[in-house]
C-alpha cells in the first residue's frame, strides 16, 4: 500500500472562508495534512494594516473544527503547528507537497531555497487558485471583516 503524501500549508485563517476550504479540500485529497497557523506576533505583523486578528488559541480551535470535517471525509490525519516566521515549519524534511495561493507563491520559492541550503529535497509546490466571490473578486478574510462578503463569497448589501 502506498503511503499518503505529507502535505503542508500555512496561514492566519481568520475568519475561515470558502477560499480556505478550497485549500483544505485539495490538501486532504492529496494526503495527510500539517497546517502552519501564524502565531499572534506573525499574524499582527502580516495583517496589522488590514484588520485585527483573533488570538491564536481562538483561531486554532476554529481551524481544528474545520479541518476535522475534511479529515473525516478523506480518512486522513492532520496536525496544526504554530508558525513563528513566514517559512515556518516547511523547511523540515518531513513533507512532500506545499500548497500555496497565488499570493504566497514567493514564500514557496523561499522555502525551497532554504531547504536546498539545508540539503533537503525541494517540496512540490501546488498553487491553489483564488476562490472568487459572487461579485467576481477574490474571496478574502479582509473583505469579510469589512462586511463586503460572507464566508461563502456572497455579497452583503452595497459597498
Amino acid at each position: 500500500m502506498i503511503s499518503p503524501q505529507k502535505i503542508i500549508f500555512g496561514g492566519t485563517f481568520d475568519p475561515i472562508h470558502d477560499g480556505h476550504r478550497s485549500i483544505f479540500n485539495q490538501a486532504f485529497k492529496l494526503g495527510n495534512v500539517t497546517v502552519g497557523l501564524t502565531s499572534d506576533n506573525l499574524a499582527s505583523y502580516t495583517r496589522h494594516s488590514y484588520r485585527p486578528v483573533r488570538q491564536f488559541d481562538d483561531r486554532i480551535e476554529t481551524l481544528s473544527l474545520e479541518l476535522s470535517i475534511f479529515s473525516k471525509i478523506y480518512s486522513r490525519t492532520f496536525s496544526i503547528k504554530k508558525l513563528l516566521h513566514p517559512t515556518g515549519i516547511a523547511i523540515d524534511n518531513h513533507f512532500d507537497v506545499l500548497l500555496v495561493s497565488p499570493e504566497t507563491q514567493s514564500v514557496g520559492v523561499l522555502i525551497n531555497l532554504s531547504r536546498k541550503k539545508n540539503s533537503l529535497k525541494a517540496l512540490k509546490i501546488i498553487t491553489v487558485p483564488f476562490h472568487l466571490s459572487e461579485d467576481g473578486k477574490i474571496t478574502s478574510s479582509t473583505r469579510i471583516f469589512h462586511g463586503e462578503i460572507d464566508d461563502k463569497g456572497r455579497t452583503i448589501g452595497s459597498f
